[in-house]
């Protein structure tokens, strides 16, 4: 069942970002690069009013999509960042379709209202939670553009991308680690304030098991490549099978609740 947000304003901000995502995304090209810049940090100020509308307005809801949202817009922040010390990395279209996509999506599906608020420590969980995801989503974004680098070397062609290989492989593993010390932290919150936020300890339900699962799968990740040098096609690989089980953990298990399982009942 879809569930339209109840904010009129809310609707005309998400469309204002999308709005601008798309400029962003279609003509940048054909903009300067000041103007490429304008369009994308306008695009993400206005997204990022979108999430803070979405927590802090009147009914503050949050569900899968307000998750992919925020994650988009934190994959931003790293985006917008780099190119203050990388300046020849290429504004990347599919980041502003993902991007107005994601604004989007969190207005057609808005979630619960965050009535467990009452906990002092569901804030911290969920920003535990969401940092972990826009950081291994940018490691993914950043796996993606060394692929498409080393297809390009391997072609004898000029990297797409405006970053040497090497720089983009340290900025991936960069993110993971990042990612993966957070990731733990999420974890060891929901081990200890678990009664405390949902009235229960830990459970082994689909959400935990995914998070342990990914968390895992990272830890190999970090370890092989460390001690065995892991690189290239093999770690990317296993980059992509844990952000994937991180992404059934939460954003999976919600979207079947929200979604598909309200659907069946019709």
């Amino acid at each position: 069942m879809i569930l339209p947000s109840a904010s009129p304003i809310g609707w005309l901000l998400a469309i204002a970002a999308a709005l601008a995502y798309g400029v962003s995304a279609i003509a940048g090209s054909r903009f300067t690069a000041s103007q490429a810049r304008f369009a994308l940090l306008l695009a993400w100020v206005l997204h990022g009013i979108c999430v803070g509308w979405g927590l802090l307005g009147q009914a503050p809801h949050f569900g899968f999509a307000a998750a992919l949202s925020m994650t988009a817009w934190l994959v931003m922040i790293a985006y917008v960042v780099e190119r203050q010390f990388f300046p020849q990395l290429r504004t990347l279209w599919v980041l502003a379709v993902l991007g107005a996509a994601a604004v989007l999506l969190a207005m057609i599906f808005p979630g619960k209202p965050l009535h467990a608020l009452s906990s002092p420590w569901l804030p911290l969980h969920l920003t535990l939670g969401i940092a972990s995801y826009g950081l291994f989503s940018a490691a993914v974004v950043h796996a993606w553009l060394m692929t498409r680098a080393e297809k390009h070397i391997r072609l004898a062609a000029d990297s797409p991308n405006g970053m040497p290989l090497l720089t983009l492989e340290r900025l991936t593993f960069r993110f993971v680690t990042a990612g993966f010390v957070v990731l733990s932290a999420t974890l060891i919150a929901g081990w200890l304030f678990g009664e405390v936020l949902y009235g229960r300890a830990w459970v082994w339900d689909h959400k935990s098991v995914f998070s342990v699962l990914s968390w895992l799968t990272f830890a190999v990740l970090l370890v092989g490549r460390s001690r065995f040098g892991w690189r290239g096609r093999s770690a990317v690989r296993m980059l992509y099978a844990g952000a994937v089980l991180l992404l059934l953990a939460y954003a999976g298990s919600r979207f079947v609740m929200e979604v598909l399982l309200p659907q069946s009942g019709h």
